[in-house]
C-alpha cells in the first residue's frame, strides 16, 4: 500500500469552529496532514484548539510549509466563494509543484492564473464540487437496494451531520456490520475519495444524484449511512435537504443538533423550531415518497465545556426527541447502532 498523500490544509481565520472541511479532513481522511494554514494561530497545534484533533502544526502561510504533495482548501464559506486573501497561498503551492484540492463553488481550474501555473508546473487542480455530466432525474428506485439506508438530517446547517454519519459508520463496522458511507458534500467527498456534490447539481437532478450513489453501493453493504446537508427549515438550503431525503428513500433518520444553537447559522433572525416539530416535519416530508422515522439523535456538545453538563444536554435532547440520543464524538455512537440497524 502506498503512503498517504501529504497535504497542507488552508483554514485562515476560521479554524477550528468555522472550518468544518479542515477539521473533517484532519479527523477522518487518509491524508497525511503536515500543516494547517491559519494566520490567526501560527505556532500552535490543531490539538490545542480541539481535543479530538491530531497534533498538527499551524503555520501562517504556504511559504512556510514543509514538503508536501497538495494544498487542500479547508474552508467552505456561505456561497462557496473564493477569498482573494488565499490567492498567494494557492499561487505558492502551484509554484512549488503541489496539487490543489478545493470544494468551493468557485472552481479554481477556471481561474486563469491558477490554470496557467498548474500547466507550467505540472500540477493538478481538483475541484471536488464539480458534478459529472451524466447525473439525471431520480427514478424513485433507491428503496430497491438490499441495504438499510440511514440518513442524517439536521436542525440547521453545520451542526455535525457529516461527523455523526462517519461516527455511525465506524461504530457499525466495529460491531461487525458491513457499513458504507454515502458522501453528499465537498468534505465527505474529500474523505471518501468519491461522491456527488448534491448542492452543486441542477435542482431537478438533486434527488437523482443521491439515488445514483445509493444504487451504486446499495447491494455491496448491509447498511448505508447517507451524509445529510442543510436543514428543512433553512431559508437558503432547504432544497438540498429535501432532495437528499427523497432521493435516498431512507429507511431511518437520525436528527442532528448543536446543543447551544437557537437560531439559524448566518440567518440569525430565524429561530430554530422545537425539536419535536422537526420530528413531525421530517417524517411527514419523507412519507409520500418512502416512510422513514427518526429513530435517534446526535447532539453536538462541542461548545459545552463540562462532560456532566454535556451528558445532561444529551439526555434533555433525547427527551425532546422521544428517541435515544448520543454525542457521537464526546461519548460513543455505538449506543445508536441498535436503533439504526
Amino acid at each position: 500500500m502506498s503512503d498517504p498523500q501529504r497535504v497542507v490544509v488552508l483554514a485562515h481565520e476560521k479554524f477550528p469552529d468555522r472550518a468544518k472541511t479542515a477539521t473533517g479532513v484532519l479527523k477522518y481522511a487518509d491524508y497525511d496532514v503536515v500543516a494547517v494554514l491559519d494566520r490567526d494561530n501560527p505556532g500552535t497545534s490543531a490539538a490545542d484548539h480541539r481535543r479530538d484533533l491530531p497534533d498538527v502544526p499551524i503555520i501562517s502561510a504556504m511559504s512556510e510549509a514543509p514538503e508536501t504533495d497538495a494544498l487542500l482548501v479547508g474552508i467552505a464559506p456561505i456561497g462557496g466563494g473564493f477569498d482573494e486573501t488565499w490567492r498567494e497561498d494557492v499561487r505558492t503551492a502551484l509554484e512549488r509543484g503541489c496539487d490543489v484540492i478545493a470544494g468551493l463553488h468557485y472552481f479554481l481550474e477556471d481561474d486563469d492564473e491558477f490554470a496557467a501555473l498548474a500547466a507550467e508546473h505540472g500540477c493538478e487542480i481538483n475541484d471536488v464540487r464539480k458534478p459529472h455530466d451524466e447525473i439525471g432525474v431520480a427514478q424513485g428506485t433507491a428503496a430497491d437496494v438490499a441495504a438499510e439506508v440511514v440518513l442524517t438530517v439536521g436542525t440547521d446547517c453545520s451542526v455535525g451531520k457529516m461527523t455523526a454519519t462517519l461516527e455511525l459508520v465506524e461504530a457499525a463496522r466495529e460491531r461487525g456490520i458491513d457499513a458504507g458511507f454515502i458522501p453528499t458534500g465537498q468534505t465527505g467527498i474529500m474523505i471518501a475519495g468519491w461522491g456527488n456534490p448534491v448542492d452543486r447539481v441542477v435542482s431537478d437532478f438533486t434527488a437523482g444524484s443521491v439515488e445514483e450513489m445509493i444504487l451504486e453501493k446499495g447491494d455491496e453493504h448491509d447498511v448505508l449511512f447517507v451524509e445529510g446537508q442543510g436543514s428543512i427549515v433553512h431559508p437558503a438550503y432547504s432544497a438540498v435537504t429535501c432532495g437528499i431525503l427523497h432521493g435516498s428513500m431512507a429507511d431511518k433518520l437520525v436528527l442532528c443538533h448543536e446543543a447551544t444553537r437557537e437560531v439559524v447559522h448566518g440567518y440569525e433572525s430565524f429561530e430554530l423550531p422545537a425539536i419535536s416539530e422537526y420530528v413531525s416535519l421530517y417524517e411527514r416530508l419523507a412519507d409520500p415518497v418512502h416512510e422513514a422515522d427518526i429513530v435517534g439523535g446526535a447532539l453536538n456538545t462541542s461548545h459545552v465545556d463540562d462532560d456532566d453538563a454535556a451528558a445532561d444536554a444529551v439526555e434533555s435532547f433525547a427527551d425532546e426527541l422521544g428517541a435515544p440520543a448520543v454525542d457521537p464524538v464526546r461519548f460513543d455512537a455505538a449506543d445508536l447502532i441498535d436503533e439504526v440497524f
